[in-house]
């Protein structure tokens, strides 16, 4: 005989809020940094400057980590269907995964164009380098003004600012060499910032491919521990006896997910006692979806990790 009741939380709202002002956002800091990259690649090339080049390299990614950040935003907004019964939520982590593995890359490429360069420095125009990196600077601070504010689980617009980010250190490193090569005459300024650029670029990268990995990988959401769950849900709710099998994970940015099997004390009310968890866990935990197994009997725990197979005893 089966003593299960199991109940699910509907709530799939976005804790960042996808909104159609945030794709235009998305889409309007692509066709700056667009523009921004064409320029700096003429500007680059004209010059000479390993900088610059590089910077309209990472420009290059960036525009597509725009567009594929809007696009992301934009079909993450579709609801669940057949095939897909959490809708498109984690095709914004992917973005990110993508995005992140892109900029890394993108440092391998500039430390190896550094290299030959050191080896065989070439001359610059430092004039046209400097007008060219003021210009980038001042693109970029707008379309990171542009972009605005975004929440910590929201990984897409984070890829997208990450990319951005890049892009005004990458802008901030070419004023630099340029005002070094043209008033010390140092060449190997333009490698050598280019390298210093693409490692600060590196440690943002590696984080966000991190985080975006631990979400693919279902891990458990940063801050929570499901021991803390289980004893926080016996000391709070008056029904629940024991709570185990507890799994949390995160669908998306700010949607967090959880499965867990609660006994009951003798007599309480199951439908109450699943709407106390549920609540618990969304003020608690920021858990938007739980599956909640009650069980009036020992759960045998083999069986408990392949679902609904907890039987009486």
């Amino acid at each position: 005989m089966h003593s299960h009741h199991h109940d699910h939380d509907h709530d799939h709202g976005h804790a960042h809020g996808d909104s159609p002002q945030r794709e235009r956002r998305l889409l309007f800091a692509f066709g700056l940094t667009t523009i921004t990259m064409l320029a700096e690649a003429v500007g680059g090339w004209v010059s000479g400057s390993l900088a610059l080049l590089a910077d309209a390299g990472h420009m290059l990614v960036d525009a597509g980590a725009l567009m594929f950040a809007w696009l992301g935003a934009h079909f993450a907004r579709r609801p669940p269907d057949s095939l897909r019964s959490f809708g498109y939520a984690r095709l914004e982590v992917l973005v990110g995964y993508t995005n992140s593995l892109t900029q890394i890359l993108l440092v391998a490429w500039i430390a190896y164009e550094a290299f030959t360069r050191f080896l065989n420095p070439a001359p610059i125009l430092s004039g046209t380098m400097l007008v060219v990196a003021l210009g980038g600077l001042l693109i970029n601070l707008f379309v990171l003004r542009v972009l605005g504010g975004h929440d910590h689980d929201d990984l897409n617009t984070a890829a997208a600012r990450l990319h951005v980010i890049g892009d005004l250190l990458g802008s901030v490193g070419a004023v630099a060499a340029a005002l070094v090569v043209r008033y010390l005459d140092w060449l190997w300024a333009d490698p050598a910032i280019s390298v210093f650029v693409s490692l600060l670029i590196l440690g943002n990268a590696w984080r966000l491919l991190r985080r975006s990995a631990h979400i693919l990988l279902e891990g458990v959401p940063e801050g929570i521990e499901t021991s803390a769950v289980s004893s926080q849900l016996e000391s709070e709710i008056d029904d629940v006896r024991e709570v185990h099998h507890v799994h949390l994970w995160q669908l998306g940015g700010g949607q967090r997910m959880a499965t867990l099997h609660a006994r009951l004390h003798e007599g309480s009310d199951s439908d109450r006692a699943i709407e106390s968890i549920q609540a618990a866990l969304r003020g608690r935990f920021g858990v938007s979806h739980a599956t909640v197994q009650i069980e009036a009997s020992e759960c045998r725990q083999s069986k408990c990790a392949t679902g609904p197979e907890c039987r009486e005893s």
